[in-house]
């Protein structure tokens, strides 16, 4: 097996894509997120997934369960699964972080340059890991 071991930062800091799945295992999935001005994930829920997010660059704001806290460089959240949260960007700039799923949530490879595309996709993790990949 291969594994990952990767500059996060530069990664997380260079991307620009909505959302970006780096690595996925059976247990734990790595992706890399870019929220422009203004722009948000969605509220949401994970039933049964925990979701750890660490803020590279930028500034915004989650709120997990209707409770709001400012987010900006260095700082990491983690989501419950089962609570609703969301994530938002407040500042000028893009923010630029990464997330980990426990389990995994997206199909491994998922590239998304938008939230749009993201929107339309619909897709879901499907059991295909990234050491099963003929190019990892």
């Amino acid at each position: 097996m291969n594994g990952f071991a990767e500059d996060i930062e530069n990664l997380t800091e260079d991307n620009n894509d909505f959302r970006r799945v780096l690595y996925t295992g059976q247990k734990l999935q790595l992706v890399l997120m870019a929220l422009q001005p203004g722009e948000e994930i969605g509220e949401e829920v994970h039933g049964g997934t925990d979701q750890f997010f660490r803020v590279e660059k930028g500034k915004g704001g989650v709120v997990i369960d209707g409770k709001a806290t400012r987010i900006e460089s260095d700082m990491a959240t983690i989501i419950p699964a089962g609570a609703r949260h969301n994530v938002r960007n407040t500042g000028d700039k893009p923010l630029k972080l990464y997330t980990l799923y426990a389990p995994p949530e997206h199909i491994d490879g998922t590239v998304h340059a938008t939230k749009a595309e993201a929107e339309a996709a619909h897709e879901h993790f499907n059991g295909k890991t990234t050491e099963a990949r003929s190019d990892a």
